[in-house]
């Protein structure tokens, strides 16, 4: 705190007073304070005399920039007490007034125009006693004045009948020093206008520096400065030292601004100035574009070193040691480099313009971890030089070519290369003619070809020796496919077989057939006629009396797997039995009811791998469960549409028991769309939900109720395909389309069930239609909880007093209406799934319809 003054008031001062103050010292008579420390005063004690009003006034005094100021006032007062006859008249208090005003104006004052600041009492007052030995108790007060507005003011006391002197007046103000914090100044500040406000000051960063946050502090009306909010951090290439910001100093840097302090420059790099904001490398090191500034610098690797080869036939392994030198780094890769060499005068050239057969190197020709490669398809008896470079990520920093090592090798005499292009010449019935080109690598002299034919899906084969490139195979079956192939053999072996070439020899010439034999192929012609006709009549029959049970009523089509004794029964009469050695799970995905859910795939024979979902049986189940388990499986496996999840087996004939579906690789809906909040049209999202409403007229035209449909329980594949899953809770109905299930008990998921279904435990086909409207808030809400955070309770107690779920945010009017519709309390008004898809069809090819508020469905 600082405190600034603007007057000190004392007996040398010229006071202006209204009426008389009497001044009472002489050089003989001086007055002492309690520390005999002599003082001056203005004085006043008419205490005799009843309605005294003496006023003492300062000159004008310039408030300086001050908008509130203290006035602070050291004065004695005698006590009435001791004084005798002056209980009515004598005071102990006196007044203090302010007048503000933009320039002095003298006299000119009225008493009326003083402002009162406040009536002062002293703490302490003296006695005759303290008269006797020239020794008074001074007070000292301090009152505050503010808000000020105009340029100066003046100061005025007033005395209303009290023995007072006035030994010295100070006003000053308060500010707050200029002070540095957190790397900012904060210049001087005069404090706010009231006794309670703060001033707040923006402060300026210290030379190379630069905000971190904007650097702020606040001024009290004490003159107090607070805690600072916001700093400044030091540039790049600076350091704090002592509230100021230094410059790195020479082989230091700092790339960044911030609190950090210069680092020394990492190895093989140096800084020649101050103030480095990096530390460049050193002759023949680098960094790789990848590498931090605090890396060290490194250089190229040497060459690799202790090189091997072993040569086999026209192939060759190469094996290498690490460079003695890495350059410091890690990220250490190899390439090869082969030249084909002429024995003469060793002229050598690039393999890819010397070979006719691409040269393969395994594992690759180029960036290699390994210090070994195999190098295939050579030719034989050739003169190679290989070379092995190592190299980093700086090599190609370097100027100077990558160090390599090298080897010259010979390859040996080889089998010949396989034979391609075979081709048929010519075929009759029973024999072939076949035709083909030398190998494109011979590799010595071929002295004869292996033919090897066989009869198609047959395992025995036979073979046939031939001396150039054409043979004739005969002793072949009439209009029989043969599958034919070729090899070459040198001295040093025999080459591959080429690939399969698939031949069917002519046709046989058809017999001719006397009169009997002809009669006797019509009469069994025509018998054969005979029995077809009684065949299909037969089918007709069967087929006309399933027409007739599904028409009515009273046949029923779906089987409820509960109705059978023993759950396997439903299972093996529906569902296809899968062997557990063709399943194979690779991962856990969740958990279910009766045990985890697996992700895993399944080879079926002649068929490739497919990615299936498994729900497995937990350990230690019971009867009942397991019994759950499988008439799940037996519902699924009666279904078969594009929108309800597909099983494609189950498991029971060993542990773990398993149900295997279709992997749904977006996993539920609620939390697809959770995850995709906002990344879809109005379209999109009707697409989807016409697809669910598919799925539920297809169970719906089966007479089957779900009684759990939620978007958690509705699957999204790759395509965004949704699919109706999970039929734990599923029933099928009665044979009255109209009838309803009651349930034994258990758990209903309230926020998606109609009324009637919670208040009475039936479900039907129009409770599914309520839960549908719920699933359809989900979809176009993007996931949000039915009800938000309302209790079960509330939640039923709301729907029966008529609450219905509000338009989730940008829903179209005419999807809201039809959730409305979905919800009527009488669940005979509620439209059927075929009516929704029906609605959502038109919306989709209509989409300006999506604006209207009309009930569709009716």
């Amino acid at each position: 705190m600082a405190v600034h003054p603007m007057m000190q008031l004392s007996l040398e001062n010229k006071f202006q007073s209204k009426y008389i103050l009497v001044t009472t010292y002489t050089e003989n008579e001086v007055w002492m304070d309690e520390y005999f420390s002599p003082i001056h005063t203005y004085q006043v004690c008419n205490v005799m005399s009843p309605s005294q009003n003496n006023w003492l006034r300062t000159g004008w005094i310039a408030r300086d920039g001050a908008r509130r100021i203290y006035i602070e006032v050291k004065f004695t007062l005698r006590d009435c007490n001791s004084m005798p006859g002056v209980l009515g008249t004598c005071k102990e208090t006196f007044n203090l007034y302010y007048y503000e005003s933009d320039r002095a104006v003298g006299t000119a004052i009225k008493e009326t125009q003083f402002t009162k600041i406040d009536t002062i009492a002293a703490d302490e007052s003296f006695t005759g006693v303290d008269l006797g030995v020239r020794r008074l108790k001074l007070n000292t007060e301090v009152r505050g004045v503010g808000p000020l507005t105009r340029r100066g003011f003046y100061l005025a006391f007033q005395d209303i009948g009290a023995c007072i002197a006035l030994t010295s007046v100070r006003v000053y103000y308060k500010r707050c020093s200029g002070v540095g914090r957190n790397l900012a100044v904060f210049t001087d500040v005069v404090t706010g206008a009231d006794s309670s406000s703060l001033v707040e000051v923006r402060g300026q960063c210290v030379d190379h520096a630069e905000e971190r946050d904007t650097p702020k502090m606040y001024c009290s009306a004490e003159g107090e400065w607070l805690v600072p909010i916001g700093k400044c951090v030091c540039s790049a290439g600076f350091e704090e030292h002592r509230e100021s910001c230094i410059a790195c100093e020479v082989g230091f840097y700092k790339p960044v601004a911030g609190d950090g302090l210069c680092g020394k420059c990492p190895l093989q790099s140096h800084s020649e100035t101050r103030a480095a904001l990096s530390c460049p490398c050193d002759s023949s090191h680098y960094r790789a574009p990848t590498d931090p500034l605090a890396a060290p610098c490194t250089r190229p690797p040497t060459a690799p070193v202790n090189m091997i080869s072993s040569v086999n036939g026209t192939s060759v392994n190469l094996e290498w040691g690490r460079p003695l030198d890495s350059g410091g780094r890690s990220d250490l890769l190899y390439s090869v480099l082969c030249q084909k060499c002429s024995g003469e005068g060793g002229q050598c050239e690039d393999l890819d313009r010397a070979s006719v057969v691409p040269v393969r190197f395994v594992p690759r020709q180029s960036s290699l971890t390994e210090p070994l490669v195999t190098v295939l398809n050579l030719v034989a008896h050739a003169n190679y030089t290989f070379r092995i470079l190592a190299m980093n990520a700086v090599t190609h920093l370097s100027n100077e070519p990558p160090p390599f090592a090298s080897v010259n090798i010979t390859t040996n005499q080889a089998a010949p290369s396989q034979v391609i292009a075979i081709r048929q010449e010519n075929a009759s019935q029973n024999s072939v003619t076949l035709l083909w080109h030398e190998p494109d690598q011979p590799n010595g002299v071929i002295l004869e070809y292996d033919v090897k034919y066989y009869e198609k899906e047959q395992q025995s084969y036979s073979t046939l020796k031939a001396k150039g490139t054409t043979a004739r195979v005969s002793g072949l079956k009439p209009g029989t496919r043969y599958i034919f192939q070729v090899r070459a053999r040198t001295s040093a072996g025999c080459g591959r077989f080429s690939q399969n070439v698939e031949i069917q020899t002519g046709k046989a010439i058809p017999l001719r057939y006397d009169t009997m034999t002809i009669i006797w192929i019509c009469m069994v012609l025509v018998s054969g006629l005979v029995t077809f006709l009684a065949i299909v009549i037969s089918v007709c029959d069967q087929m006309l009396m399933l027409f007739i049970l599904v028409s009515f009523p009273d046949a029923r089509f779906y089987i409820d797997p509960h109705t059978y004794e023993d759950p396997c029964q439903a299972v093996h009469e529906f569902a296809r039995e899968i062997e557990a050695s063709r399943i194979k799970l690779e991962k856990i995905i969740g958990s279910g009811e009766f045990g985890e859910v697996c992700y895993g795939r399944m080879r079926l024979p002649g068929k490739r791998d497919i990615p299936v979902a498994l729900k497995t049986l937990k350990a230690g189940y019971s009867d009942k469960q397991r019994r759950e388990f499988l008439a799940e499986a037996s519902i699924m496996a009666q279904f078969d549409h594009p929108n309800i999840i597909h099983l494609e087996g189950v498991v029971t004939r060993s542990k773990p028991v398993m149900i295997i579906t279709e992997y749904m690789e977006n996993g539920s809906l609620d939390s697809f769309l959770r995850r995709h909040d906002g990344q879809f049209t109005i379209i999109q999202l009707v697409g989807v939900l016409r697809g669910i409403a598919a799925g539920m007229t297809y169970l719906a035209d089966l007479g089957y109720i779900h009684r759990d449909l939620a978007a958690r329980n509705i699957l999204v594949n790759s395509n965004l395909v949704c699919k109706v899953s999970d039929f734990g809770l599923s029933r099928v109905l009665e044979d009255d389309p109209d009838a309803a299930y009651t349930t034994s008990g258990g758990k209903i998921p309230i926020r998606w069930t109609a009324p009637e279904a919670i208040a009475y435990r039936k479900f039907s086909s129009s409770s599914d239609v309520w839960s549908y409207g719920v699933v359809m808030w989900e979809v176009m809400s993007y996931g949000e909880r039915p009800y938000w955070n309302l209790t079960n309770r509330d939640v039923i107690k709301s729907v029966e007093e008529g609450y219905r779920l509000p338009a989730p945010m940008s829903c179209p009017g005419a999807l809201h209406t039809l959730m409305l519709d979905c919800w009527q309390k009488d669940r005979n008004e509620r439209p059927r799934f075929c009516q929704i898809v029906t609605v959502l069809d038109k919306l989709i090819r209509n989409p300006e319809n999506l604006k209207s508020m009309d009930t569709l469905c009716r």
